[in-house]
């Protein structure tokens, strides 16, 4: 298989107007993010009790987006399957901007942003998920970039060892970011499996997201792409699917099923708007009508189908990142157990939050930037292959006789 990757043109008119929209949304947010600096996070709709909003729960997904873009990838560069080269480059291209994304998302979030650039690296504390998940941020940007550049220059053996690594790094970023919650002192957080559901939604998440993008991208700029790499691709997301939800059963059973932890349980699951948005958007929209989708014969196995399972999925996901940030801030935490508090200078019970259009602002800005990164990318990154075909099995056997 000769492959040839190229750059897109970017002089069409629909190019240009996407690049001017993301342009707009990235200037909108930096003027809401400067604005929300000069005023106090207090104007976003945040308070003590709710230190979080909308920009780290789209931390969150983006980070979760990062690592389970490289899956796709690591098809090629870590498991050898020839058949899905063409699509390394793009997809650990997105991983970077997601974690940039992610990042940007942090950073657009705190009130004294001068500090996030030396408080976390100067006091480094081993007991402190907050100290250790910088380094694990900042490690996997630099290993995305020299895996990036491998692919390029294909160097066949230094990709193999640095997929493997960045394979890994991913792994550990997105369980670092679950113990953030898992490990925490909420009660609606604190679970050893947060972390492997975290990973576990990652991948899914990330899979259903390269697919779309994959299949547009394809489709747009008109180049060959068999369906059977994307109904394989399908089967693997709907494995994920499984096994987030046998992870969501497990740990709220457990809530459930614990008495100390019985009433936190019913307020998550039962308890305001953030549980329409799990049993609505994600359990139902985000894993039983794609999981049905994609073990059904008619349409498992056409592009059509699999394609309306990822988009449910990647929107699922986003619904998970959501009831998995908010709610447990806004239920009330036991700070003293087996003790009544009398009198506090904090809200006593359930905290409200409600989403401001500054916080909206704030997250378009960051899509904004990240997509007007991947559309240079297209034009000036040759990202994209030629076509995407299945190798028939003498074709496996030749190439690889050929690179020993």
């Amino acid at each position: 298989m000769d492959l040839k990757f190229d750059s897109i043109e970017g002089d069409s008119t629909q190019y240009r107007l996407m690049m001017i929209t993301f342009a707009s949304f990235a200037i909108a947010g930096f003027i809401a993010t400067w604005y929300v600096i000069e005023h106090g996070l207090w104007v976003t709709g945040m308070n003590n009790r709710v230190p979080w909003g909308l920009q780290i729960v789209m931390a969150v997904y983006y980070i979760g987006l990062s690592a389970g873009s490289l899956v796709i990838s690591g098809l090629y560069g870590v498991f050898g399957k020839l058949e899905y080269k063409p699509f390394a480059r793009i997809a650990v291209y997105l991983a970077t901007l997601f974690l940039i994304a992610g990042l940007l998302s942090i950073l657009t979030d705190q009130g004294r942003i001068d500090r996030v650039f030396v408080e976390p690296f100067v006091y480094f504390n081993l007991q402190s998920m907050f100290s250790i998940n910088p380094i694990l941020y900042i490690g996997h940007i630099l290993i995305c970039l020299l895996y990036l550049w491998a692919l390029f220059y294909e160097r066949k053996k230094l990709t193999s060892v640095v997929a493997t690594l960045a394979f890994g790094w991913a792994f550990c970023v997105h369980t670092g970011t679950g113990a953030i919650f898992g490990f925490g002192a909420r009660v609606l957080y604190e679970s050893p499996l947060l972390p492997a559901s975290f990973v576990a939604a990652a991948m899914a998440s990330g899979t259903a997201l390269m697919i779309l993008m994959i299949v547009g991208l394809f489709r747009i700029t008109k180049r060959r792409l068999d369906d059977e790499l994307i109904i394989w691709l399908g089967r693997f997301l709907a494995i994920c699917l499984l096994v987030v939800v046998y992870f969501m059963f497990v740990e709220n059973a457990y809530r459930a099923y614990v008495v100390e932890l019985r009433d936190a349980a019913m307020y998550y699951l039962f308890g305001g708007l953030h549980s329409l948005f799990f049993w609505v958007g994600l359990i139902v929209i985000g894993c039983f009508i794609p999981i049905f989708l994609l073990f059904y014969r008619k349409t498992g196995k056409t592009v059509r189908g699999i394609v309306i399972a990822s988009a449910l999925v990647v929107f699922g996901v986003l619904c998970e990142r959501y009831v998995i940030v908010l709610p447990g801030l806004t239920h009330p935490p036991e700070l003293f157990p087996g003790m009544e508090i009398t009198e506090s200078v904090l809200q006593e019970g359930i905290a409200s939050y409600s989403l401001s259009f500054l916080e909206i602002l704030q997250a378009l800005g960051v899509f904004g930037v990240i997509g007007f990164l991947f559309g240079w990318g297209l034009k000036y990154l040759k990202l994209l292959p030629t076509e995407a075909r299945i190798l028939k099995h003498y074709e496996t056997t030749e190439i690889t006789s050929k690179e020993k």
